[in-house]
């Protein structure tokens, strides 16, 4: 399933021509275009869909909506457990038992 999910813009830098930002998704930290909102600032909440801010968002809206996402599991599916992925780039087994040879 692929979530349109509210995140924080960290901040902004123009890459070839293209204005991106590093956005906080409860937690888990993506770049995004911010090509359909060309105004957001940091700071600002959007709603990001397949790695594009589609709408503002206020914050109270945002926070909410990351909220119940949470309860439901609902950002772990769409972005996986942020300490397994890192395990998985440093090319660690995330499921390894402790002790184990």
């Amino acid at each position: 399933m692929c979530l349109a999910v509210p995140g924080r813009v960290l901040d902004i830098e123009e890459r070839d021509g293209t204005r991106m930002a590093t956005v906080d998704f409860g937690g888990v930290v993506k770049e995004v275009c911010l090509e359909y909102l060309p105004d957001l600032q940091v700071g600002e909440y959007a709603i990001v869909h397949v790695g594009f801010a589609l709408q503002r968002l206020d914050e109270e809206s945002a926070k909410q909506t990351l909220e119940l996402f949470a309860e439901l599991g609902m950002l772990q599916e769409e972005f996986g457990d942020p300490w397994e992925l890192a395990a998985a780039e440093a090319g660690a087994d995330p499921v390894e038992e402790v002790g184990k040879p």
